[in-house]
């Protein structure tokens, strides 16, 4: 897992606007008009209709959409009782994953009350406000008792994700893996490690599902419950066995499957190796399984084993579950999560996993045959359909249970309408990082001096999306992260004006007054060329010393990109290079350029960018719609920079006869296609929503993603250079870290798809 220091934490969590969400207006607010109608008078007609008939209140507000995540901090994560307040941080993030896996809206409340009774009338008291709560980090056993009653006293779905998350993801993994390991379940013999309350839900799915009571034994902190024992409560009560076993060890002895939810490192390797034949091992202990993957793996050859951890196969992750589950729910107005809508939502996450992988998966996760089998039980969390799988069959157990107060009736639309909602989601970068990190890349940062792009390399080094290589004074350097409290220790740092950096220098000047010697240039000067730390990084690149560099600038990249259209080239089948824009917006994601190289630009540099546009959506996974814009429309204007649009286009035409393109055109008929289709009907993009803009001009691509970051429209990744012989990115020093992260993560895979293109072709 990505290595996360107490600094980069922090300033994750502070920078910026602090905390991790936010409340956005959703109507129009800019006149008196509009205030009118938002509040007063106009707010006056929606209370009074609900009033009247209170189910119009999932009509007129967004309670239909707005999840509560509660609690009151006796049980966070692995910190115990730490209370409401420095539970905080984790509420905010359970909220942001309903919002970008689920396009929920998320109020987290931390409640400082430990007596069930108050606390259960402080939550039942404000559930008016909700569509759904989530219960969070509520400490067992009282737990159990909050969650029963809120179920009972609330007309909401009320869930314990730390009961029933767990317990619904591993239930789909343990359906999967019993199937691979061809055992019946009514048949396997459990062993339970941890008696807390995952674990008794676990269970209890676990028996809903037809693992016989009888054949479970769970042990807690002081060996098994058992008859013998008299200190037991009510929850673990239930499951006392009759067997004479005291020990861990005695009970895993022919066991047929494992759940562990307590500490690491109490089975050992001869504990798996008592076990049934073809074994099945969950140990799910945070951060630390209760026995590491590489013992666990060389005990024997016939096991399924899975973790908590996304860094080794088969994770047991809620994140495949709530979100989707409170989706569900909420669409069709349940009044509950009831025990068959958690058995529908394991049913279609275990089958899910069964169904082919399409490649925007296997993407990203830089795998070609990811498949169903031994280290693929369930779905990575990362894989889009688990909205439209997951949701659909929640709603539909929730109608077929009679506790649905919206019943959907076209599926298909509300299909759709999932796969819409995810419009403001950056699955793209996450995507691209996790490719980054199966094969990390030497990424050279240009100003490593800089507090901004020091940050960005640590980070980037503790998320192991890349290898960092610090360019500059290693003194200054090691000041900067000393101030800034960053560990660089392990990160290797060139100072290219060092005594024993000459004979690289030398190299260096000699490679490049050899490819450049027909042009003028002499050794003397490719010489003092290479105490510039963008000559010499780059030539790092391109003598194979590094994989991909990141130069940092100061204003406009013009010059980085100048020296590096000298030192690494221009891709053969081109003459010129560009850089793009991605933008998530609500709407969708769009790609932009040239947003940053091409300050003059005729028909034949334009032609240069709508080509590396059209290559590089789709090697982001998307099937470019491209739209070529100007202030004109399909001939409406004979000025040069208008023709040139308009000759780009038919020669783009002729090259690419099936790529949906056209223009010229202004930006709203590219944006809304019926009013396009309506005024042209000839367009060759008809009935397709654009996602590619290819401006005339730089300084009107510039101008239209900075105007709609200003304007909170959308998140950008970029500039993303399109059409070097070799990794070099460019971004600039005062970008936010993680903007830089981005960039420098996106320069590393570039690096990784080259070397994998060249060992393909030299075979």
């Amino acid at each position: 897992m990505s290595t996360v220091s107490k600094e980069a934490a922090l300033d994750y969590h502070r920078q910026g606007k602090p905390g991790k969400i936010e409340v956005v207006p959703t109507k129009p607010y800019s006149t008196q008009h509009d205030l009118a109608l938002a509040y007063s008078p106009g707010v006056a007609y929606p209370c009074k209709e609900i009033e009247q008939r209170p189910e119009d209140v999932y009509e007129y507000t967004d309670k239909g959409n707005l999840v509560a995540v509660i609690s009151n901090g006796t049980a966070v994560l692995g910190l115990g009782d730490i209370g409401p307040l420095a539970g905080k941080p984790v509420m905010e993030g359970k909220a942001l994953l309903f919002k970008i896996f689920a396009g929920l809206d998320c109020f987290d409340i931390e409640v400082d009350e430990k007596d069930p009774e108050k606390f259960i009338s402080i939550v039942k008291a404000i559930s008016p406000t909700f569509g759904g709560i989530n219960l969070e980090d509520i400490k067992a056993p009282e737990c159990f008792e909050i969650e029963r009653r809120l179920k009972e006293e609330c007309s909401i779905p009320v869930m314990h994700d730390d009961q029933h998350g767990t317990a619904i993801i591993s239930a789909a993994g343990l359906l999967n893996a019993l199937e691979i390991q061809k055992k019946n379940i009514s048949d396997v013999r459990l062993v339970v490690n941890g008696a807390g309350a995952a674990a008794v839900s676990c269970t209890k799915l676990y028996i809903a599902l037809g693992v016989r009571h009888e054949n479970v034994v769970m042990c807690d902190s002081k060996g098994v419950i058992n008859s013998k024992r008299k200190d037991l409560n009510p929850q673990k009560a239930e499951f006392m066995t009759t067997r004479d076993i005291d020990t861990l060890a005695e009970a895993m002895v022919g066991a047929d499957v494992f759940l562990g939810l307590s500490v690491k490192d109490v089975v050992t390797p001869e504990m798996v190796k008592s076990m049934a034949d073809r074994p099945i091992v969950f140990a799910l202990a945070n951060p630390d399984p209760e026995i590491a993957y590489d013992k666990a793996m060389s005990s024997r050859d016939d096991l399924i084993f899975a973790t908590g951890r996304s860094d080794y196969p088969n994770q047991i992750n809620n994140v495949l579950g709530f979100p989707y589950i409170f989706r569900g729910a909420l669409d069709c107005g349940a009044v509950s999560i009831n025990e068959e809508m958690k058995l529908a939502a394991v049913h279609a996450i275990a089958d899910l996993a069964k169904m082919p992988v399409p490649p925007v998966v296997n993407a990203a996760y830089d795998i070609t045959d990811l498949k169903f089998g031994r280290d693929y039980i369930l779905p990575k969390p990362l894989d889009p359909r688990l909205l439209t799988s997951v949701a659909p069959a929640v709603a539909r157990g929730a109608m077929e249970s009679g506790v649905a107060r919206r019943p959907i009736t076209d599926w298909e639309q509300y299909k759709e309408r999932l796969r819409k909602l995810m419009g403001y989601d950056n699955k793209l970068m996450r995507r691209i990082s996790e490719q980054a990190k199966e094969h990390p890349k030497r990424v050279v940062f240009g100003e490593a001096n800089t507090d901004n792009m020091l940050k960005a390399a640590v980070i980037a080094a503790n998320e192991g999306v890349l290898i960092p290589i610090l360019l500059g004074n290693e003194e200054m350097i090691q000041k900067r992260a000393a101030r800034l409290g960053l560990d660089i220790s392990g990160i290797e740092i060139v100072n290219l004006r060092h005594d024993r950096e000459a004979d690289r220098r030398h190299m260096f000047a000699l490679k490049l007054a050899e490819k450049h010697q027909r042009e003028g240039l002499t050794y003397p000067e490719a010489l003092e060329k290479m105490f510039d730390r963008n000559y010499f990084g780059m030539m790092m690149i391109e003598e194979g010393h590094a994989d991909a560099f990141l130069g940092g600038t100061y204003s406009a990249a013009h010059t980085t990109g100048k020296i590096a259209e000298e030192v690494v080239g221009i891709r053969p089948s081109y003459k010129h290079f560009a850089a793009l824009h991605i933008i998530n917006t609500k709407r969708g994601t769009f790609f932009l350029a040239d947003t940053l190289v091409n300050k003059k630009v005729d028909s034949e540099t334009l032609l240069d960018i709508a080509r590396l546009a059209r290559n590089s959506v789709e090697y982001f996974a998307h099937e470019p719609v491209m739209a070529m814009v100007s202030y004109s429309n399909f001939g409406s204007s004979a000025e040069p920079e208008c023709r040139n649009v308009r000759e780009v286009v038919e020669k783009m035409h002729q090259m690419y006869p099936e790529l949906p393109i056209d223009g010229e055109m202004s930006l709203n008929y590219a944006l809304n296609k019926d009013v396009r289709d309506t005024t042209f009907p000839f367009n060759r993009i008809k009935g397709k929503e654009v996602n590619t803009l290819i401006f005339p001009n730089l300084s009107s691509a510039s101008t239209a993603y900075r105007m709609m970051l200003e304007m909170g429209l959308g998140n950008a990744i970029g500039p993303i250079q399109m059409g070097l012989n070799k990794p070099v990115h460019f971004v600039s020093v005062n970008s936010e870290v993680r903007d830089i992260v981005n960039i420098a993560t996106i320069a590393g895979l570039d690096a990784a798809v080259l070397e994998r293109a060249g060992q393909a072709a030299d075979k």
